[in-house]
């Protein structure tokens, strides 16, 4: 779990932790799996195109991170090939990711059975980093992400799950992200 405000790079370790893993030499892990909740108010079936046209709006902010490493062309290939696999939260009932580096981002607004489902999709060989702002969550009540946390902080000894808290002084984006934080209050 990577839990903090916006700027502090919480999305883009966990990309960059992905990336890292998959390119190195005998990794178990062949793909990257980008989990994004669609707006609950929102069908992505009225959007044109395949699944990853669809989610285009929700998963931009991490194919920008991409694009960061890679040309458009070398990210499309790894779309194509399933290097990058986008799957939205809504459709995951039933999968088992093996051999993947799952993010799961922005999942401050997740139903504790949506929280329950995605945590339990993790396969053979595989890692999750679950990413949220709960300073940026719209659903304070019936919330996966909140109640998730609570639940691990009740837990010792665990051996493959744990929460890193970002805060203010870890922000990287600007400088103006900061101090709106703070005019905000948080």
């Amino acid at each position: 779990m990577a839990l903090g405000p916006a700027g502090t790079g919480k999305t883009f370790m966990s990309l960059f932790l992905a990336l890292e893993n998959i390119t190195k030499k005998n990794s178990p892990f062949y793909k990257v799996v980008i989990v994004r909740s669609v707006v609950p108010t929102r069908d992505i079936g009225f959007l044109p195109g395949n699944i990853n046209k669809k989610m285009d709006p929700w998963t931009r902010p991490i194919i920008d991170i991409f694009l960061e490493f890679f040309s458009q062309n070398e990210v499309d290939k790894m779309m194509q090939d399933g290097t990058i696999e986008i799957s939205p939260l809504a459709y995951m009932r039933g999968r088992t990711f093996k051999n993947a580096f799952i993010i799961a981002d922005e999942m401050q607004n997740a139903t504790p059975n949506q929280m329950k489902m995605l945590l339990t999709r993790i396969g053979e060989n595989s890692r999750m980093v679950v990413t949220g702002d709960l300073k940026q969550a719209d659903r304070l009540e019936d919330n996966g992400l909140i109640e998730f946390i609570k639940l691990l902080k009740s837990k010792d000894n665990l051996k493959y799950v744990d929460i890193v808290n970002f805060g203010q002084k870890d922000i990287e984006r600007h400088p103006a992200v900061k101090e709106i934080l703070e005019i905000y209050g948080d």
